[in-house]
C-alpha cells in the first residue's frame, strides 16, 4: 500500500510540475470544420481564429500572449474572434498591457470581441476599441463577405435570459454567428435556431484526470471542440491562459482556426 501510494503522490506531483513549468505555456493550433447550417457557397470555407481566456496576469506572461497571437496571425484568418476573459478578476493593472499586445491583431474583415466573467463593463472594452477592435457587448453587426451577409452577433457573459438573446439576434439578416463567452448559451442558441456558435469560459477542463476527465465536463453542454444541438454547432476552445492554479495537465493551451463549411461539406 506504501508503495502504491508513493507512486500515485509521484505522479501527480510530476504531472503538476509539467503542467506548470510547460504544458501552460505549449500553446498549440487546434483547426476544426465549423458546419453551419444554411451558409451560402460562396461563405463556405470562411476561416475564423479564435482567441479566447488569455488571462493576461502574473501567471499568464505577455511571452504567451504573443506566442498565441502570432499562431493566430500565421494563419491567416478571414476574421478573428476574441472570446474574452483578457485578464483575470478584472485586474486593471493588466487591462492597457493585454489590449496593446492584442492590438497587433489583423484580419481582413476585422477583429471582434465579447466580454467574458472576468472583464469589467467600462476598462477593459474602450481599451479593446481603442485598437480598433468591434466590442459586442449585447449587439450584433453585419459584414459584407464574398456579396454574401454574415451576422456576428455578440452577448456579455451574464446575458442569460432567452428574450435577451433573442432581442439581439431578431431580425439578423444572413448567416448569423453567436459569440458567447459561456458555451452554455448553446441551448439558447439552439431554440432560436442560430446555425453556430463559439465559446470559450471552460479552458477545456485545464486540469484533466485520465480515467477521471474534466471537472468542466458535468457543467457545461460541450466543454472542448466541437458540439450540436439540433442544427446548431458549437465550438468550445481551451482558451489560452489559466486561473487560480498556474498549471495544465492533458488540456494544452490552445488558438483555433475554424473553417466555415456547409453541413454536407462538414
Amino acid at each position: 500500500i506504501k508503495t502504491v501510494i508513493a507512486t500515485t503522490v509521484g505522479t501527480a506531483t510530476a504531472g503538476l510540475t509539467y503542467g506548470a513549468a510547460f504544458e501552460r505555456h505549449r500553446i498549440g493550433m487546434t483547426s476544426a470544420t465549423l458546419p453551419v447550417a444554411g451558409l451560402p457557397p460562396t461563405l463556405d470555407g470562411l476561416r475564423i481564429s479564435l482567441i479566447t481566456d488569455v488571462h493576461h496576469s502574473r501567471i499568464v506572461p505577455a511571452d504567451d500572449v504573443m506566442q498565441a497571437i502570432e499562431l493566430a496571425m500565421s494563419a491567416r484568418p478571414d476574421l478573428i474572434v476574441l472570446g474574452g476573459d483578457y485578464v483575470t478578476f478584472g485586474d486593471r493593472a493588466f487591462v492597457g498591457p493585454v489590449a496593446e499586445l492584442l492590438g497587433s491583431l489583423r484580419a481582413p474583415h476585422g477583429v471582434f470581441a465579447v466580454l467574458g466573467n472576468h472583464d469589467d463593463d467600462r476598462d477593459m472594452p474602450a481599451a479593446l476599441t481603442a485598437r480598433g477592435f468591434t466590442v459586442l457587448k449585447d449587439q450584433r453587426t453585419q459584414l459584407t463577405i464574398r456579396n454574401e451577409t454574415l451576422t456576428l452577433a455578440g452577448i456579455r457573459f451574464w446575458t442569460r435570459r432567452a428574450e435577451n438573446i433573442a432581442r439581439i439576434v431578431k431580425g439578423a439578416e444572413g448567416t448569423v454567428l453567436l459569440l458567447a463567452h459561456d458555451p452554455r448559451r448553446l441551448v439558447e442558441a439552439a431554440n432560436l435556431k442560430v446555425p453556430a456558435v463559439l465559446s470559450g469560459h471552460t479552458h477545456g477542463g485545464q486540469i484533466v484526470l485520465p480515467g477521471v476527465g474534466a471537472i468542466a465536463r458535468r457543467s457545461f453542454p460541450v466543454w472542448s471542440g466541437l458540439g450540436k444541438q439540433g442544427n446548431t454547432s458549437i465550438f468550445v476552445s481551451r482558451g489560452v491562459g489559466t486561473i487560480y492554479i498556474p498549471v495544465r495537465i492533458n488540456c494544452p493551451p490552445e488558438v483555433a482556426l475554424l473553417t466555415l463549411r456547409r453541413p454536407a461539406q462538414a
